[in-house]
């Protein structure tokens, strides 16, 4: 079968790869000049790193699974991380139990609210219930007011400023559910994985076997229609800026708003477009340096004198080797994608993050600094408020032909690549009679 896929993210490739290792041809359409979406990476010259930080966890078996389907189960390298705060001016590392009870931010009586907290919360399942709870009372009612004041809410303030009041206690529960994971069976140390070369090497590897399959791949291509192929035909055209490609079936991967354009109403219905639904951009510094700037994976920033949200030690986890013997930080800064911030000229933001970072590391000198890059996503994740799970858009296809896959039904996760490969091979398992 001659099959189009719309959109060259992960989940696009991912299905595709999956669809030509089934002897179909496959044909992926992505907008960007480069694959990859949000694990799209930068070309630094001697090294690539991806443009927006990720790992692997323990538990991501679905994409664990993956990798090593591609053959680069051998490119995958574990580490042990480690975790910081940044509060009352000071640094903490709070990587093990030890130091956790010598937090002294915390009374030993808060300690144990908040570690009942963590661990309750990782254990519930009914995560329908948290979607009429909002973020603030939930955490008041498990960790007490105190530890509320002093640690989550400069934490919500930082990952979502003033919107934290309108999100609910779901939010943490997929965080906290999803990183509680990353915690060996001892727990007494996490784990973090990630793919030498990061996802560069992913990619490149998808291209190859996508390729060598007979299948295509068309970057820099807009798609500006999708319709039926013709009059008594099955298939579905894409009418495209390289001109129009007929195909026997076609999956969109891309976002509901830009399927509702493009997509002939014959072929999809969309229940509740989405409108109401806001989402969260994140602007994602990556700063490249000569010295380590800190042990940690993540330094959590409780202190709103901070711009960013956290400190991302990327080489805590990555062999130097692999950046040019450099060091690869990141320092996110997450927002309503549609915050004036968000369209906030690169240098200004560099200078921004830079003087909120030397408050961290006084000692951080210009010299030390290769370079910084400043990313931009305007679509990272929802803002899950109460009762996100009836906001969100429900698209039913009316053509035989035409599918939707597309991360728009993630209300009770996070979105990670786990969870993309996951909805991949699950689309792949619903329609198994079709793409047999």
């Amino acid at each position: 079968m001659k099959i189009g896929v719309v959109g060259g993210g992960l989940s696009g490739f991912a299905l595709a790869y999956r669809l030509a290792k089934r002897g179909h041809s496959v044909t992926v359409v992505e907008q960007a000049a480069q694959p990859g979406g949000l694990a799209t990476w930068q070309d630094h010259g001697d090294f690539e790193f991806d443009r927006y930080y990720h790992v692997v966890l323990p538990t991501d078996r679905e994409l664990i699974g993956f990798i090593q389907d591609l053959g680069l189960g051998s490119k995958l390298r574990w580490a042990t991380s480690l975790t910081g705060f940044f509060v009352d001016r000071k640094v903490y590392s709070v990587s093990n139990a030890l130091e956790f009870l010598r937090f002294k931010p915390l009374s030993l009586w808060s300690k144990a609210r908040l570690a009942f907290t963590i661990l309750y919360c990782s254990r519930v399942s009914n995560w329908q219930r948290l979607e009429s709870i909002t973020v603030e009372d939930w955490l008041i009612k498990l960790s007490g007011r105190s530890t509320y004041e002093k640690l989550w809410r400069p934490l919500l303030l930082a990952k979502l400023g003033e919107n934290y009041k309108r999100v609910s206690a779901v939010f943490i529960w997929t965080y906290i559910k999803r990183m509680f994971s990353a915690r060996d069976s001892s727990a007494s140390r996490e784990q973090m994985g990630h793919v030498e070369g990061g996802y560069k090497t992913v990619f490149t590897k998808l291209i190859e076997e996508i390729q060598g399959s007979g299948g295509q791949l068309m970057l820099d291509t807009s798609v500006h229609a999708v319709s039926p192929a013709g009059s008594g035909e099955e298939g579905i055209r894409l009418e495209t800026s390289a001109g129009d490609l007929d195909f026997d079936k076609v999956v969109f991967t891309g976002p509901v708003n830009v399927l509702e354009k493009v997509a002939d109403p014959s072929l999809v219905s969309v229940e509740n477009s989405g409108s109401n639904v806001e989402y969260l951009g994140v602007q994602c510094m990556a700063l490249i340096t000569r010295q380590p700037l800190t042990p940690f994976y993540v330094l959590n920033v409780a202190d709103e004198r901070i711009p960013f949200t956290g400190v991302i030690g990327m080489s805590s986890i990555v062999d130097t080797a692999e950046t040019g013997g450099h060091y690869l930080t990141y320092l996110p800064r997450y927002m309503l994608s549609t915050d004036a911030l968000m369209q906030q000229p690169e240098e200004e933001i560099q200078a921004e993050f830079l003087a909120g970072l030397r408050l961290i590391y006084p000692d951080l000198s210009d010299s030390d600094i290769v370079s910084s890059r400043v990313y931009r996503a305007f679509k990272v994740q929802p803002l899950q408020v109460l009762g996100f799970s009836s906001l969100i858009p429900s698209t039913d296809t009316n053509h035989d032909s035409f599918f939707v896959l597309n991360t728009a039904q993630f209300v009770k996760n996070t979105l990670n690549n786990n969870e993309v490969v996951r909805a991949v091979d699950s689309f792949l398992e619903q329609h198994k009679d079709v793409f047999h």
